[in-house]
């Protein structure tokens, strides 16, 4: 079963490489130019997830997020924001607002694609998918098994577990205190820089075949899965 994903976003030329690039992903695309088109689809058929631009002629798209939470056919759909708003404030307003996740642009297909599949795992089990994969990484979680380029990367339990908390939310920047939080039994006493020591373990597994380095360090802040490619313009 495909998901269907309705795009609303009003640049012609964004909506186009979206439209491409998602049906490739694997999904089934709708596309609204603004937010009275959108809600016209959504009453003819509800989508499985919004992808919704914040910045829309006539009705913006937080103000679209909030009609839709109000109504009760609609206050569970999956809203995804797209927005060149990248402060903090702008961020927990689109989150206050209802949205389920807020990718900033410019950003890469890759990223919106796996912020996607992670939203539609958490509120649409029926999607759920037993492998994640970023850029050349592949993660078999059934099998529990690790791909790079095809070579297969052997980790740890704990290595394993962190890299998959990093491939459900790319290019999402992580404190070490989230990622002990996130990987680390709360029974154990762990230190934070034990973070550091196995993302060091992680990264010197993941690159071992000369492959660039997908593991992004920010300073004073954390860590993020990130290619580095060429990202979506605004």
């Amino acid at each position: 079963m495909r998901p269907l994903v309705l795009v609303v976003e009003d640049e012609t030329a964004l909506q186009q490489v979206l439209a491409y690039n998602l049906e490739r992903a694997g999904f089934a695309v709708e596309q609204a130019f603004d937010a009275d088109e959108a809600l016209t689809l959504i009453a003819e058929r509800t989508p499985d997830l919004i992808v919704l631009d914040w910045m829309l002629p006539y009705m913006s798209g937080l103000e679209l997020c909030r009609q839709l939470r109000r109504k009760a056919a609609t206050a569970n759909l999956p809203v995804i924001m797209l927005t060149a708003r990248g402060e903090e404030p702008d961020r927990l307003r689109g989150l206050d607002t209802g949205a389920d996740d807020y990718v900033t642009k410019p950003f890469s297909i890759d990223e919106l694609v796996a912020r996607m599949r992670a939203v539609l795992r958490r509120v649409r089990p029926v999607f759920a998918e037993e492998v994640l994969s970023f850029a050349d990484l592949m993660m078999d979680l059934a099998g529990h098994r690790v791909l790079r380029s095809g070579r297969e990367v052997h980790l740890s339990p704990t290595e394993f577990r962190l890299l998959r908390q990093l491939l459900e939310s790319p290019g999402r920047v992580f404190s070490r205190g989230q990622l002990l939080d996130l990987v680390w039994s709360r029974d154990q006493d762990v230190e934070l820089r034990t973070v550091d020591a196995t993302i060091r373990r992680l990264r010197r597994a993941l690159n071992a075949g000369g492959e660039a380095d997908l593991l992004r360090t920010v300073r004073a802040a954390g860590y993020a899965l990130d290619d580095g490619a060429a990202r979506l313009a605004s």
